[in-house]
């Protein structure tokens, strides 16, 4: 912005401060968005973004997903609508699960972006992926592993706060 306004005055340097003027609006609109998120979620699940890795669009996407945690009986169940439960795809020998390409693809992506938060900075999800991949399991099937654990913990954690009230 500094830097355009030095320039003088052409037809490409007047789009260019209206671009910048746009970005510039553009990023207060979003972080106006996601404190309203974060008042939201905080008011409705505190406990959701105290996990690792969860943020206010992750949680909010979770709460908004997921509805009321009463439709579920089971943490199997979430996992199954989320698509995170590990279906069979044994051979012979050979014992394996793979990625579930069914469920609710946006509840999927936000336990999708948390496993990958917490494997990055979060000490115990990276040991546990460490520790799925030296049982030989491959990454993703170490991330699908994670995930599956992601909505067996949001699961308990929205049951224990939809009992609080």
């Amino acid at each position: 912005g500094r830097r355009l306004a030095r320039l003088e005055r052409s037809a490409q340097v007047r789009i260019a401060r209206e671009l910048v003027g746009r970005c510039r609006g553009l990023t207060r609109s979003i972080a106006e968005l996601e404190r309203e998120l974060q008042a939201a979620a905080a008011q409705t699940a505190p406990a959701l973004l105290a996990l690792p890795g969860c943020g206010a669009v992750s949680a909010a996407k979770l709460l908004g997903e997921i509805g009321p945690i009463e439709r579920f009986d089971s943490d199997a169940q979430l996992a199954r609508h989320a698509g995170v439960a590990p279906l069979e795809a044994s051979s012979g020998k050979h014992r394996r699960h793979r990625l579930d390409r069914g469920g609710n693809r946006q509840l999927n992506c936000a336990l999708h972006r948390i496993a990958i938060t917490q494997g990055r900075v979060h000490p115990p999800a990276r040991a546990y992926l460490e520790r799925k991949q030296a049982e030989g399991k491959s990454r993703r099937e170490a991330i699908r592993c994670l995930k599956r654990q992601l909505a067996r913990t949001v699961f308990t954690t929205l049951k224990a706060e939809s009992a609080l009230t």
